[in-house]
């Protein structure tokens, strides 16, 4: 990866539409860091890992594991139902993060009225959301088939890039079937592998309650339909996990105030596909990796990441005008600071007073710090064994290994240098040797610690503030 100004030069050509076809190279890459779980079946480490991904998962579902939430469980049941939709055309359903006052004025301005129609707090907003979750969304759905039976979408064969990964490393479909006595096809299970939790797990706890929009809903409507059919749609890795990592970041990023909090939102929007029983941790952890990976390449301006035109959701504004099926961005960062200015003075105006004072205003299930850092503590790595021992004592230079991944403070806290964000990445590294971290720079991403990197990160800002001078 090359720094962000050579990355800048080489985007000075006009926008293409995305290329059709099975694979990008953003893709690939992707594919090639969520493999190792292709390999899990064949070595003791990897069997252990996978019986307890089988038992984590059914003891968050139930209730029994005990999990830190920031909800009394019954609560948090509620909270997984009217998560199940993805407000991923402005990010409404995450922004509660943003603590009672900014996420009360954000969710007023930014609501979905129907399933399709959603308002948003600008455009230069709505169209950062739009591409950043396209892009991510790209990546972690490219992975649903592929890593099932190798296909792109249960029938059309990968690309030939893509099935060379599968040939390289020996890796295997259908891990979660196999593992959990769920075939692909068999009674029960997803027509083409990776069977889900709700086909798996000895016991599924349903229950009743309200959607998002707050009709009468129930669990079992977002796993076998109406609402959602997941039946035959693969497990790994989590879509919804990396819509919700990728919007909260967004989020973090442009209300660095509210960083530590939009990121517990984030683990928390991932940890509910558990609760609800569509996911095992292990998937909600890859869709965890693609979101983080993907978001630092758009902050570096990597040309794979870039330059396209792609698709987005029709954007109803507040004049009630659509804006459009497509956005195309060139420059990153530019559109970054452009959406920020937008939400920063709409946050402003709408908040009661400064955004600083407004971030501290916060009644919500996100006001207690230790709460946030033990809920976000257990969501880390699940308690999931190491499958990759070589790794997990091994000394990480995150600027050596994945340079880019500094763009994720620093586009937030830019009083800071890449190197010094790197360095606190480094510092704040979770546990190593998880299923994804098998030295790879895609692995790297699976260890990262961004609750405590933008604790540290936000001090060390905080002491580079100009002085405010007297008043007299």
């Amino acid at each position: 990866m090359g720094h962000r100004t050579a990355i800048g030069l080489a985007l000075l050509t006009a926008l293409v539409p995305l290329r059709l076809e099975a694979q990008s190279a953003a893709n690939i890459t992707a594919l090639k860091g969520l493999a190792p779980v292709g390999l899990l079946l064949k070595t003791p480490e990897g069997q252990a890992a996978l019986d307890a991904n089988l038992s984590v998962t059914g003891g968050i579902q139930t209730g029994a594991l005990g999990q830190p939430t920031l909800l009394p469980f019954a609560e948090q049941r509620q909270l997984a139902l009217r998560d199940a939709f993805i407000t991923d055309g402005n990010a409404t359903e995450l922004a509660d993060g943003l603590g009672t006052s900014l996420g009360g004025a954000y969710q007023a301005k930014a609501r979905y009225e129907t399933y399709k129609d959603f308002s948003s707090v600008s455009k230069a907003l709505a169209d950062l959301i739009g591409y950043t979750n396209n892009v991510a969304k790209s990546d972690s759905n490219a992975g649903k088939y592929f890593f099932a039976n190798a296909t792109t979408d249960g029938k059309e064969p990968v690309s030939l890039a893509a099935a060379a990964i599968l040939t390289a490393t020996g890796g295997t479909t259908d891990v979660f079937g196999k593992a959990y006595g769920r075939l692909a096809g068999s009674i029960g299970a997803d027509a083409f592998g990776n069977s889900r939790p709700f086909q798996t797990d000895p016991i599924l706890v349903a229950y009743r309650g309200s959607d998002y929009f707050g009709h009468p809903s129930h669990s079992l409507d977002w796993l076998r339909g109406p609402s959602q059919n997941l039946t035959d749609s693969p497990s790994y890795p989590s879509g919804h996990t990396t819509y919700g990592y990728t919007e909260s970041l967004l989020l973090a990023i442009l209300v660095p105030e509210r960083y530590q909090q939009m990121i517990v939102r984030a683990a928390e929007y991932g940890n509910n596909r558990i609760v609800v029983g569509a996911h095992y941790a292990m998937d909600v952890l890859g869709g965890r990796s693609v979101a983080l990976h993907a978001v630092a390449h758009l902050l570096a301006n990597d040309p794979a990441y870039v330059g396209q035109v792609r698709k987005n959701p029709a954007v109803i504004d507040a004049m009630g005008r659509s804006e459009g099926d497509g956005v195309g961005i060139a420059d990153y960062p530019a559109a970054l600071a452009a959406a920020r200015t937008d939400l920063t003075a709409f946050l402003t105006a709408n908040c009661g007073g400064t955004i600083a004072a407004c971030a501290a205003t916060d009644t919500g299930r996100f006001k207690d710090a230790s709460a946030n850092r033990a809920f976000y503590d257990a969501t880390q790595t699940y308690g999931l064994p190491v499958v990759h021992p070589a790794t997990a004592d091994r000394a990480i230079d995150v600027g050596k290994t994945a340079p880019e991944a500094g763009y994720l403070l620093t586009a937030a806290f830019p009083s800071l240098t890449l190197d010094e964000a790197n360095a606190i990445l480094t510092a704040t590294l979770g546990p190593g040797g998880g299923f994804l971290d098998d030295g790879s720079a895609f692995g790297l991403y699976s260890r990262l610690d961004l609750y405590a990197a933008a604790g540290r990160a936000a001090a060390m800002a905080a002491t580079r503030q100009p002085a405010i001078p007297p008043t007299r």
